[in-house]
């Protein structure tokens, strides 16, 4: 069984990946087949917690800012009509935002439910003691002379969590992102700070840097298993642009409104109204056969269960753009 230390850095780094949710949905299958285990600190869900506002906000912030840069690049590279079109391409992108930001949240809510349910590892006064025996030698993560307390009482519950495991039948793996108090200062920086390299001395204690480094340890445990999982959970949630939604729901719109319209027609004709009939389909005749020439021979007749469908998905689109739900004036 691989087991992961993964630091608080890299659950950042994952969280902000437009394609984090596969590698989400591939760790948490694997933890539920019993081949991985998440080791986790309470620190790191601590840290997690804290710097989640953050992150989330500096990810939405990030997207807004680049649709204003290019709305400006738009303006100063376009004229006349090719600009009107430009900004209003634009303007639907700009309906992502919300949607790229809920979807980030869904990135942290799913990793957080892995931290809780991960193997909670508790420092003991063994590794107290060794942060504090390594902080006064100096060592790393205390070689940059700055608070390292936490940093190191990570590393330190890393050492205890390998020096009781069987490494060749239960591998372990140390992924960080933060690479200036655990890496080699002055060269490789996927390689461990001299301080630590006894630590991943042995075969089946592994030192990886970021997210990459994540990657690359799953890959080599997992093998064809890990590209498999990926091939069936390789989504990407792309929202739909505005101009798309706006375009369904007009198509939505014509279809109930030209059914109903049949419906009245229907009613007239079985009443033998021929005057209400003839001023009715003077009125309503001509949009008609506009939207027959549009849609053709798609107009019905619809079973019961396809009118609810159409109404659904009428009264789906309009709760997106802002109406009320059942809005269904046509």
């Amino acid at each position: 069984m691989l087991n992961l230390f993964i630091d608080t850095s890299t659950w950042l780094d994952l969280a902000a990946r437009r394609d984090g949710q596969k590698w989400i949905v591939a760790l948490r299958q694997f933890i539920r087949q019993d081949d991985l285990r998440l080791l986790v600190p309470e620190v790191i869900i601590d840290e997690f917690e804290r710097n989640r506002p953050r992150a989330e906000q500096v990810l939405t912030t990030r997207v807004a800012d680049r649709f204003r840069l290019l709305r400006t690049d738009i303006g100063t590279t376009y004229d006349s009509d090719d600009l009107q079109r430009a900004l209003t391409a634009l303007d639907g992108l700009a309906h992502h935002v919300p949607l790229i930001g809920a979807m980030t949240a869904r990135n942290f809510d799913d990793i957080f439910e892995l931290l809780q349910a991960g193997i909670r590892l508790e420092p003991t006064a063994a590794e107290n003691g060794r942060v504090v025996k390594r902080g006064l030698d100096k060592q790393s993560p205390f070689h940059r002379s700055r608070n390292s307390v936490a940093d190191a009482l990570l590393i330190e519950l890393y050492i205890s969590a390998t020096s009781d495991a069987d490494l060749a039948k239960d591998p372990h793996a140390f992924v960080t992102s933060n690479s200036h108090d655990f890496s080699l200062d002055n060269g490789d920086k996927r390689q461990p700070h001299t301080d630590l390299e006894s630590v991943f001395a042995h075969k089946g204690s592994t030192y990886a840097l970021g997210f990459d480094g994540l990657e690359a340890t799953l890959r080599d445990h997992f093998g064809t298993q890990l590209a498999e999982l990926l091939d069936d959970s390789d989504f990407v949630e792309n929202p739909r642009l505005l101009v798309e939604i706006q375009e369904f729901e007009q198509e939505l719109f014509d279809r109930i409104w030209y059914q109903r319209k049949l419906n009245r027609i229907h009613e007239l004709e079985e009443a033998w109204d021929t005057q209400g009939l003839a001023e009715y389909t003077k009125v309503a005749g001509p949009p008609m056969e506009g939207v027959e020439a549009e849609y053709g021979e798609t107009l019905g007749p619809y079973t019961d269960f396809e009118w609810g469908m159409l109404n659904g998905k009428l009264s789906a689109l309009r709760w997106v753009l802002g109406a009320e739900w059942d809005f269904l004036d046509t």
